[in-house]
């Protein structure tokens, strides 16, 4: 099948979430903006995921609320009947945004290439991005822009921070640059670093370095009891700020840190993405893959280890993208690893 390769002027991005690879896709949005001044985008993207890029401009948002099962299918169906865009992006392989993509009417149907669609994703799609394997979640998302003939080079990735936002970041970090942020919480829990490893790294950048360190998460209570845990174990003052700011507030922070420290979770790309340093902590997966694109000679990564004393197999025979959320398997990280690398950081910043 072939088509035209002039670009598309209405855009159907479907990405629902996570928040990760939602912050991912800004930089895919913007690319296909500059494409062309006609270009319209509208993103189907999930509740809480739309709250990170609320307020980026010139797009239109339809919120998708899974919480709302046959009802939200229905208001989804409303607010899509009798449109047609010139080209749907299917950036996501899960079978509900396979199947919620049959709602949207559009010549051109984009999605992933073989090796990484599931779920019938085939079956939903007319085009494929590249096939480019080992390429980075980040980079694949961009894959899309490129495909429809966008220049991808030096698109800014940075989600939007209102001031009002900024006002939460200056009232906890005074001194910009400074204060050594840590993110301890994946909705994974097989991705978690323990309370321990943390509270020790905290005491080495508070007796060593003399930085604050300011805890920082959702409201989730094992975000809460892993924040308090850390506290619990600390011998050195620490602010906890977990389930205490908004998701934009979270942002602020981010950019005005010296860095981040946290396992594979969203608050990762969102600190790479604002071009600050993050000492990522890998284990159940792989940083090549989903590290923070930008900070991944920072990583701490054991998922070759890993890979081998689970599968019995090295990383580079693993499926590309598998998880290896074992029991303890983030226990192969320990604090002298992290404070090597963050050593590294900060004294780069000096």
């Amino acid at each position: 099948m072939s088509f035209d390769r002039k670009p598309p002027f209405s855009i159907c991005l479907l990405r629902l979430s996570a928040l990760g690879d939602v912050c991912h896709c800004i930089a895919l949005v913007r690319a296909m903006q500059a494409l062309s001044p006609e270009t319209r985008v509208t993103w189907i993207i999930g509740k809480l995921e739309y709250q990170l890029v609320v307020d980026l401009p010139d797009v239109e948002f339809i919120v998708f609320d899974k919480k709302l099962g046959r009802a939200g299918l229905a208001e989804l169906r409303a607010r899509l009947r009798g449109r047609r865009f010139d080209a749907l992006l299917l950036a996501q392989v899960s079978l509900r945004a396979n199947l919620l993509s049959l709602l949207v009417r559009a010549r051109r149907r984009i999605g992933f290439d073989r090796a990484r669609s599931r779920e019938g994703h085939g079956l939903f799609i007319n085009e494929r991005i590249a096939a480019r394997p080992g390429q980075h979640q980040a980079l694949a998302m961009l894959s899309f822009a490129e495909h429809l003939g966008a220049d991808c080079n030096g698109v800014d990735r940075a989600p939007p921070i209102p001031d009002v936002a900024r006002e939460f970041a200056v009232a906890h970090q005074p001194e910009a640059g400074q204060a050594v942020l840590i993110s301890p919480a994946s909705s994974h829990a097989g991705r978690n670093w323990h309370a321990e490893g943390y509270a020790q790294v905290a005491d080495w950048v508070s007796n060593q370095t003399g930085r604050p360190v300011i805890l920082i998460g959702g409201p989730s209570a094992t975000e809460r009891e892993l924040g308090a845990a850390i506290v619990d174990r600390v011998s050195s003052p620490v602010t906890n700020l977990i389930g205490q700011d908004t998701l934009k507030q979270a942002l602020a922070m981010l950019d005005r840190c010296a860095c981040l420290i946290t396992p594979d979770a969203g608050p990762a790309h969102f600190a790479a993405a604002l071009r600050k340093p993050v000492v990522g902590l890998y284990a159940a997966t792989w940083s090549r893959r989903s590290g923070p694109l930008g900070s991944l000679e920072h990583c701490v990564d054991c998922f070759a280890e890993a890979a081998r004393q689970h599968l019995g197999k090295p990383p580079e025979q693993v499926r590309w993208g598998k998880r290896l959320e074992f029991p303890g398997v983030m226990n192969l990280i320990t604090p002298e690893m992290v404070i090597e690398k963050l050593r590294g950081v900060l004294n780069s910043q000096e």
